[in-house]
């Protein structure tokens, strides 16, 4: 069993850690929710792109995923979980000791 070091870098989640999944994350952290399609603008992503990082984030537990008819429509509405929130708050924490961090 490997024992994980002091460097705050191990502080970084994987699930997050992916340029795609941190931009998503981080574009729900400032909102209640938000739909697929401004997401997916945010972000400049393709829909399926979207779709494959948000798969990762809900299987994780990160974020929610609600999809709610309006007239002929289905609309897509994604929101960070309590547990996304904390992972967030950690990511970010850990970034900022990296950034920090003197020789």
């Amino acid at each position: 069993m490997t024992e994980q070091g002091n460097h705050p870098r191990h502080g970084l989640a994987d699930v997050i850690h992916a340029p795609v999944r941190l931009s998503i994350v981080a574009a729900l952290a400032g909102v209640e929710k938000a739909d697929f399609r401004f997401l997916r603008d945010t972000i400049e992503v393709s829909d399926s792109l979207l779709s494959k990082h948000l798969t990762t984030l809900e299987a994780a537990g990160y974020v929610q995923i609600v999809k709610s008819g309006i007239g002929r429509r289905v609309r897509t509405w994604v929101s960070l979980t309590p547990t996304g929130q904390t992972a967030f708050a950690a990511y970010k924490e850990s970034l900022e000791k990296i950034i920090n961090t003197r020789d």
